[in-house]
Parts: structure tokens; C-alpha cells; sequence
């Protein structure tokens, strides 16, 4: 058989699709004598984009459109007028809702009224290679896009076998987007390494799918759901990814002097800790928690031929959390490899710093560790298993090593107060010269988290999100089923303490670049400990702070930090401690000058050991790619 792999608009340009290249390999092992090819549609829709427009829509505006405005529906939208054959279907729903929220559409309004030739472009293109099947991946805003181009394939060739897959179709949405859209055959729910060469085969006979775990297929009139297996895809048989239409493709476009291309790797599924204590907030690994890794030597095989194949050095991980066998080998061996590599990974933010300075000589220049709050209550009801103080530690080491450090302070937990908060914000100006937020942000309530599947856990009540009603023309009673992001009245703090949190994230954001706070160890007289603090922070006076005796030692043990009857025992065993009163004394003095942070149970030093390298403050260029102010001095895309 023929067999096309598509990944329409949103997949970011600069990245080749995972799914299709895991897939591809698949079908190469399991089915030799098929033709498999593919269509990257994200990445021709930005050329389309540019080409059309005269140059006036470029990759940046893709990026805004399909990446930053997520929660808007902004990319979907574009898509939706060809998907119901409506030019102003949609229309009048976006501008009022943007007014009322002050949303941008510039963008996307540009890009719409070019939606309906690309989406018949490429239905030519395909159909130009005569496919026996059409396998759809769908993440994030790629569904109507993709449902767009499966109806204008099956309007020409009705014979054609149309395939869904991808986490928009995990679990009952993927039902929901079966049942109502007539024109897509089949769609795979949860992993497709078993169920598509099972699919592929009953698809080869004639014969119906009915024992294909997950799948959902047409009896007649009928959409069927078959149910789905509790059986996950073994690390062993997870292939490793080809990237060689991907890498033809990107070689030879017109986007190639915009982009900055990177590998994409996926060593793990799963969420070891979400087996355990699954966040509230968290559904992003659907109806498949269960953990599973490769080896750390097979990960290391995988980069290093893509490595060696493709010569791009940048390598993103797309697991949810990092294996934590990996730092005994796969780590050391990217280290000691020679490789200047440029890795992404998301990790726990309870990382030790030796842990987290393996990872910098890696080269894991990028994490996400997931640290979301600095307020322990909030971090109790997000299940995080970890406290304020050590989050700010790894902040801290993050700068130490030269780590960009990717995070987003969350709020709006049932059962937050606004008293929660007052001591977090109050400290908020020392933490500068430490890696912002990239804002503060109410949690979404998504599909697949604790806080969707357990109303008792305080959100009784909810909807499809706002922004479906000018992506879909479905009833809400089929958007529940179909849809990931939901509505619901907000919980946890508002009015003021929510202003001054978002306020505090903006003025964090915009001093850090000028700010540093750093630690110098002279060295004393007869054997005393001298320790300087050099405060370059945006905000605050320049000074130098002294610290000598049981003042420094006290400010390197809360490194670690400590509580502070566990700090006052490990001076005591220095010898000559200080008084318990004169500690506290002590202590909130360097919580008014901004060297030390509590957290109402622990303490933690705040100046780090050197000045990382940063590049300059944020600045939009021409292409639409930004200067982002990091720790890497690495230039990010968006």
C-alpha cells in the first residue's frame, strides 16, 4: 500500500514531527513492501504564508499564531471557515470575543483568507501521489486544520482511507472527533505503535477493525469505539524516529535562512511521579501515565546518529520528566562524547546541584523543572512533593551553571488565601537576579487531571473553554467529549493579591537581564571566614555586604537550606554558635536585605557564585524570533 504521514499546521516549523518520524520507522519495520511518504503541511503553510503575503507574514507571525496564542484558538480559527465551507464562519464570534479580552487577530485574520487555497493545494499535492491511506497526527491547535484537508481528501477520492491520530485523540475525544466528522475512516486512541500495523493490516484484507484496541471505525452509519487496552507500548518497541523527508524538506525551503532547525528525541513516556502523585493541574499524559524508558546507552545511540546524520547539534527531548537512571548514564555519555550539544529537558525542580551541573556539561542548556509556585501552600495542592525554599535553590543553581531555566508561576488552587501569598510577594524583588516566570498564570482546568477527574478537589462546575465556540460548529454536549482545555469559575486568590502577583512576575521579568546578587570568598585573617555579597540587583541599592564568623558560615550552610533550629545545630557544631535569638535576629535582617529567602519553615541563600552570561533584553527582531535574556546566552526562538 501507499501510505502518506501528514502533520499539518500548528508543528512548530523549526522542529520535525516526532509522530511522523516515530511512525515512519515503524511502518518501515513492521511493513517492508509499503511506500510510506510524507507531507509536512506546518512547514509548507509558513512558505504558502510567505509567498502569498509578499513577505508581510513571516515564521515569527507562525509562532504568535500557532504557538503563543494556544489558549485563544487563534490557529484553529484560521482553519475553521474551509472546515465548514464558510468563509465568515467564526468571524463575528472572534471579534467579540477578542475585543472583550483584548486580543490581538491581526495575524490570524491575515493568514485565514489564504487557508482555502492551501488547504487545495495540498489536497493536490497528496493526491498527486496516489495514497492508498492518509494518517493524520493531531496535537494542540492541529485538529481543524488537519480535519480540513481529510474532508477536501475525501470529497475528491471518497475511496481513500482517512486515519487520526495523536493526543487530540486520546480517550473520549478521540471518539468525539470520530462521530462528528463522517469523512475521517478510523482514529487510533492512545499510542499507535500496536494498534496502526493492526489497523494496516485489516485496512489491506477489507475485513473491519473490531479487534483493534482503541480503535474507533464506521459500521455503516455507526461509529464504533472499540475498547481501549490497558496495555502500554514497551520501551524496546518504541522506534527511533526518521527525520530524512523532514530534513529533504526543511533543506530546500525558503524558510531555511528564518529558522534554527532541531532534533527531536523521546527517550521516555509517562510520568514517574505522576504514578505516585499525579499534579492536580496536569493532563498532559492522557489515559498513558505509566512510566517507561530506553536505556540511557540506547538514548545516547538514538542522539548520536541523529547527531551524526542530520549535523544539527540542537536536540529537544520531549519527555515529561527525565528518567532518573539517565544521570548515571545517558548523561555521562552526551558529556563525554565531544559533542557540543544544545539539549532541552523537563525535569523535577528537586534536582541536587551536582545533578543539575551534570546536566549543564551534557549540555542540557534548556530545562523546565516544573516549579510552578514559590508558595508551599499552593505546592500542597498541587501535589508537587516539594517546598518553596528548595524551588528557589534551583533557581539558584540554575544561574550557577549557566542553565536557562523555562517556568511559569501558577495560581488559583481551591484552597489558596490571599495570606498565603503576602510573605511570597513581600520577597519577590530579592529573587531578580534569579531566572523570572514568564508570567502568572490561573490554571487551565485540562482534561485528564486530577482537578477535571475529581470534582471534590474544588471545580464542581465546568465547561468546554470559551474559545472552542469560534473553532467548532458542534453542540457543547459533543465539545465535552471533544475538547482538552475547559471553563470554570476561578478559585483561590483574585482581585488585589492576584494583581500584585502578576504585577511582581512583570517587574521580575523586565529587572533580571541588569541583575546580579554574587558571592565571593576573599578569604580572611588567621583562618576567619570572609565572605562579600555584591548586590547589583535592578531595585535595589549597590552595595557590598561583609560577612564574617558564624555569619558567613551560617549564609553556606543555607545553600542547602535548612530550617532554622537546623541551621543553629550545624553552627553549634562548628563551634562557638550563636544564641538561638541572636540567629533569628540575624536571620530576618538578611530577609529585609534580600540575601537569604523563607519560606515560613526553611531558609535559603540567595547569591550565587558567579555571573552567569546573558544575552540582552527581550527585543522582537524583523523575523519575529526573540531575544530572550538567559542564563545560555542561547538565542530562542518565539
Amino acid at each position: 500500500m501507499r501510505i502518506h504521514l501528514v502533520t499539518m499546521p500548528w508543528q512548530p516549523i523549526e522542529l520535525p514531527s516526532l509522530q511522523v518520524g516515530l511512525l515512519h520507522s515503524l511502518l518501515d519495520r513492521t511493513r517492508p513492501h509499503d511506500e510510506v511518504r510524507e507531507f509536512h503541511g506546518s512547514l509548507r503553510w509558513a512558505e504558502f504564508l510567505l509567498e502569498r503575503s509578499q513577505g508581510a507574514l513571516r515564521p515569527g507571525d507562525h509562532v504568535a499564531v500557532g504557538s503563543e496564542s494556544i489558549f485563544d484558538g487563534l490557529g484553529d480559527w484560521v482553519f475553521s471557515g474551509v472546515l465548514y465551507k464558510d468563509a465568515e464562519w467564526g468571524v463575528a464570534q472572534l471579534k467579540e470575543y477578542a475585543t472583550r479580552r483584548g486580543t490581538d487577530i491581526s495575524a490570524a485574520t491575515a493568514m485565514r483568507v489564504h487557508a482555502a487555497e492551501f488547504i487545495d493545494e495540498s489536497a493536490s499535492a497528496i493526491l498527486g501521489e496516489e495514497p492508498d491511506v492518509v494518517g493524520f497526527t493531531s496535537t494542540f491547535m492541529q485538529n481543524v486544520s488537519s480535519l480540513a484537508l481529510a474532508a477536501e481528501l475525501k470529497r475528491r477520492r471518497p475511496g481513500l482511507t482517512v486515519v487520526f491520530g495523536g493526543s487530540n485523540c486520546d480517550g473520549p475525544m478521540g471518539h468525539a472527533l470520530h462521530r462528528n466528522h463522517r469523512f475521517v475512516d478510523h482514529v487510533v486512541r492512545g499510542e499507535g505503535e500496536y494498534a496502526l500495523p493492526a489497523l494496516l493490516a485489516h485496512v489491506e484484507a477489507g475485513t473491519a477493525p473490531a479487534d483493534v484496541p482503541g480503535l474507533c471505525w464506521w459500521d455503516g452509519p455507526e461509529s464504533h469505539a472499540n475498547e481501549e487496552s490497558r496495555r502500554t507500548v514497551a520501551p524496546a518497541d518504541i522506534p527511533s524516529p526518521d527525520y530524512d523527508f523532514w530534513q529533504a524538506a526543511i533543506d530546500a525551503s525558503p524558510l531555511a535562512e528564518y529558522v534554527h532547525p532541531k532534533l527531536v528525541v523521546e527517550g521516555a513516556r509517562g510520568c514517574w511521579w505522576g504514578e505516585k502523585h499525579h499534579c492536580t493541574f496536569c493532563g498532559l499524559n492522557g489515559s498513558a501515565m505509566t512510566f517507561r524508558a530506553k536505556t540511557g546507552t540506547g538514548l545516547w545511540d538514538e542522539v548520536d546518529r541523529l547527531v551524526r546524520r542530520h549535523r544539527i547539534l540542537d536536540v529537544v527531548t520531549v519527555d515529561n520528566i527525565i528518567d532518573m537512571a539517565y544521570f548515571k548514564d545517558f548523561l555521562p555519555l552526551a558529556a563525554d562524547s565531544g559533542w557540543d550539544l544544545r539539549m532541552h529537558y523537563e525535569v523535577k525542580s528537586n534536582l541536587t546541584a551536582e545533578q543539575l551541573e551534570l546536566l549543564a556539561r551534557a549540555g542540557s542548556v534548556h530545562i523546565q523543572p516544573g516549579i510552578e509556585s514559590l508558595n508551599n501552600k499552593a505546592l500542597e495542592l498541587m501535589d508537587k512533593g516539594v517546598g518553596a525554599a528548595r524551588n528557589i535553590r534551583t533557581l539558584r543553581e540554575c544561574e550557577n551553571h549557566s542553565l536557562t531555566c523555562s517556568w511559569n508561576y501558577l495560581y488559583g488552587f481551591p484552597g489558596e488565601s490571599a495570606a498565603d501569598y503576602d510573605s511570597v510577594l513581600d520577597q519577590m524583588p530579592a529573587l531578580v537576579h534569579l531566572q523570572p516566570p514568564g508570567g502568572a498564570h490561573r490554571i487551565q482546568l485540562e482534561r485528564f487531571s486530577p482537578n477535571f477527574a475529581d470534582p471534590a478537589l474544588g471545580f464542581h462546575e465546568r465547561r468546554p473553554a470559551e474559545m472552542y465556540r469560534h473553532v467548532y460548529d458542534l453542540p457543547e454536549e459533543q465539545l465535552a467529549d471533544l475538547v482538552y482545555l475547559f471553563d470554570t469559575p476561578p478559585a483561590g486568590i483574585g482581585g488585589g493579591t492576584e494583581a500584585r502577583l502578576k504585577a511582581a512576575a512583570r517587574d521580575w521579568y523586565t529587572g533580571h537581564p541588569s541583575s546580579t546578587l554574587v558571592l565571593e570568598q576573599p578569604g580572611g585573617t588567621d583562618g576567619e571566614e570572609v565572605l562579600l555579597v555584591h548586590d547589583r540587583r535592578h531595585g535595589w541599592p549597590r552595595r557590598t555586604h561583609r560577612l564574617t564568623g558564624w555569619r558567613a558560615a551560617a549564609l553556606r550552610h543555607l545553600e542547602a537550606g535548612r530550617t532554622r533550629p537546623a541551621l543553629h545545630r550545624l553552627l553549634t557544631a562548628d563551634g562557638a554558635p550563636p544564641l538561638a535569638e541572636e540567629l533569628d535576629v540575624w536571620i530576618d535582617e538578611a530577609v529585609t536585605l534580600g540575601l537569604l529567602f523563607d519560606d515560613g519553615r526553611s531558609c535559603v541563600s540567595l547569591p550565587t557564585w558567579r555571573v552567569p552570561v546573558r544575552s540582552v533584553q527581550r527585543t522582537r527582531e524583523p523575523d519575529g524570533t526573540t531575544d530572550v535574556p538567559d542564563s545560555s546566552g542561547e538565542k530562542a526562538a518565539g
